[in-house]
């Protein structure tokens, strides 16, 4: 069980850092910050580079935390909380599935990081090594009330009335 709630960690955490990596520096074909910051601003986040910043940081951030198994459930809450303004933002009115711009990507992302917030990272983790107990019920339901805070509080600061000609890419 161990090994594959690693496994799990490894390929989510990492799979955000790289999205958080390419808003941040433009690595891995992204657009940095000047061009994730022009898009955020399609979608009513002004000023775009700071929220392009703040979603980078976030993807990073969580990404890591949960690929190290470290903190856990805040790395958990991040990656969801993230997932869920791009669902809302970019990928909700495109349906469900990815091929189409939808949000199935987003949802196993986040629903991914959230099973490992109710189940604890495994003892192949930093939390585990600094004997740290970050699992069960209470930890995932915390997880997930951060996480749709931490949406509403990036929503809230969302004009989508001043997006001028909004273009549906990935977030």
């Amino acid at each position: 069980m161990d090994l594959g709630l690693l496994i799990l960690r490894f390929v989510v955490g990492l799979t955000l850092a790289a999205h958080g990596a390419q808003k941040l520096f433009g690595w891995f074909g992204g657009y940095g910050l000047d061009g994730t910051g022009q898009f955020m601003e399609t979608l009513g986040f002004h000023p775009g580079r700071r929220h392009a910043a703040l979603a980078g940081l976030t993807e990073a951030g969580g990404g890591v935390l949960l690929a190290l198994g470290l903190l856990t459930p805040l790395g958990a809450a991040l990656v969801a909380s993230v997932m869920l303004v791009a669902t809302i933002t970019v990928h909700l009115k495109n349906g469900f599935f990815a091929a189409g711009g939808g949000y199935e990507y987003n949802l196993v992302l986040a629903a991914a990081a959230l099973s490992v917030a109710f189940s604890g990272p495994g003892v192949l983790s930093i939390d585990a090594l600094l004997g740290y107990s970050f699992a069960g019920t209470l930890w995932g339901i915390g997880a997930i009330g951060v996480a749709v805070v931490g949406a509403l509080v990036q929503l809230a600061q969302r004009h989508p009335s001043a997006a001028a000609g909004h273009v549906s890419t990935t977030a």
